[in-house]
């Protein structure tokens, strides 16, 4: 049934074969992303990015500081799609199999909930049931919820699963805040600053939950690294495939209990899919993140500023993932740099952090390190201040967020 489908809309939709610029050659010309135009959208005006700091768009190799296309010499063409930018990673080894505009900033809608879910699995005992509150509830009219009552008692799993299968905007402020301890906006911090850890330098949170805030960006670079962190925690993967779960009824506020579906469409129709996140708000457009087994070997696609027609958002994922699995294993054009690299002792090598390594296992999520802060500031620091930050290494959210 998918390959039909991806086989009928692709063959309509694919460019013919674009020069692709392999590893390394990021000096050279700027090699044109293969993509298919895009409806006219009515849309908010794009937030202006920070100012882009060179250090950060080399992190994983110097092929990857390009606005361009990046493959493996002698790749076949990726497929034509509408997303801005986008990523294929192996999620075991971390090499990095090509890219579009890797380290372009982007509005990262609710993928930004595979942030949370990094940060805070580990904090919090999925057993453990929980009083929802008032603050919690404190989402946009209209946004995406999953229908938790303020005073209601849920297990820390069934807001998990309310968050990833149905995007409760609710839920997401409800973990955030038991994660931190406080409240959401120390969840928040707590993001920032597991980010941080994990690598992810262009990504700063403003809302646990990827309601369009100022200042709120990624890249699909650093959602490949907050995707891996996810897919190393066997609870996480098991919510990824989760297909549909139960909210219960809360007698004391009289609701009735209901059932959920899993909104991720790669879970239902792509062949070995290990599941993702999907996103949307008018300002970010549609972002997707989505992973897939075949012959032993685990991908992980992330993309940023698609529209849904002619491919939806996951199904251009399903495209790429489809391009990924037909490269050599040892293909790459750099790698997802390891959890806690970036804070490495002055002693270490630039070009160990820089440059494609040999393969690595999946790294695991761990609990937000403090002390690490948040690099937007750094465009503004001298170079001085860059190398020594680096140690030695080198808006409003306007309609229903899915």
């Amino acid at each position: 049934m998918r390959a039909a489908l991806l086989a009928a809309t692709a063959s309509a939709i694919l460019l013919a074969p674009a020069p692709v610029a392999a590893a390394g050659t990021s000096a050279g010309p700027t090699v044109r992303c293969p993509r298919v135009p895009a409806p006219a959208m009515s849309r908010p005006p794009r937030p202006s990015p920070p100012p882009g700091v060179p250090e950060q768009r080399v992190v994983g190799g110097a092929a990857l500081d390009t606005t361009g296309l990046v493959v493996p010499a002698d790749a076949a063409a990726p497929p034509a799609i509408t997303a801005t930018s986008w990523l294929v990673a192996d999620l075991d080894s971390g090499q990095v199999l090509g890219g579009c505009g890797p380290h372009e900033y982007g509005t990262p809608a609710s993928v930004q909930k595979l942030l949370l879910a990094a940060t805070m699995l580990p904090r919090l005992d999925p057993k453990q049931t929980v009083t929802v509150t008032e603050d919690d509830m404190n989402i946009e009219p209209g946004s995406s919820a999953v229908g938790l009552v303020a005073g209601g008692r849920y297990t820390i799993e069934t807001i998990w699963l309310g968050l990833l299968l149905n995007s409760g905007n609710e839920a997401a402020n409800a973990l955030a805040r038991l994660g931190s301890g406080t409240d959401s906006a120390a969840g928040v911090r707590a993001m920032n600053e597991h980010a941080q850890h994990l690598g992810a330098l262009q990504t700063h949170a403003v809302t646990p939950s990827g309601l369009d805030g100022k200042g709120q960006f990624t890249s699909a670079y650093d959602l490949a690294l907050i995707a891996r962190a996810c897919f190393a925690e066997p609870t996480f993967r098991r919510y990824a495939l989760t297909e549909q779960t139960e909210i219960p009824t809360q007698r004391a506020q009289r609701t009735k209990g209901f059932q959920i579906q899993n909104e991720n469409q790669l879970i239902y129709r792509y062949p070995g899919a290990l599941g993702g996140k999907t996103g949307f708000t008018d300002l970010a457009r549609h972002t997707y993140v989505g992973a897939a087994e075949r012959g032993g070997r685990r991908l992980v696609v992330t993309l940023l500023g698609a529209e849904s027609a002619p491919l939806r958002g996951w199904e251009q994922g399903a495209a790429l993932l489809d391009w990924g699995f037909t490269l050599p294993r040892d293909a790459s054009v750099g790698r997802l740099v390891e959890a806690g690299e970036l804070n490495a002792t002055a002693s270490a090598a630039p070009s160990a952090l820089a440059g494609p390594g040999a393969p690595r296992p999946a790294a695991a999520s761990g609990p937000a390190r403090t002390g690490s802060g948040w690099l937007w500031s750094v465009a503004a620091v001298s170079g001085a201040g860059v190398l020594a930050l680096l140690g030695g290494l080198l808006w409003r959210r306007r309609r229903r967020l899915p």
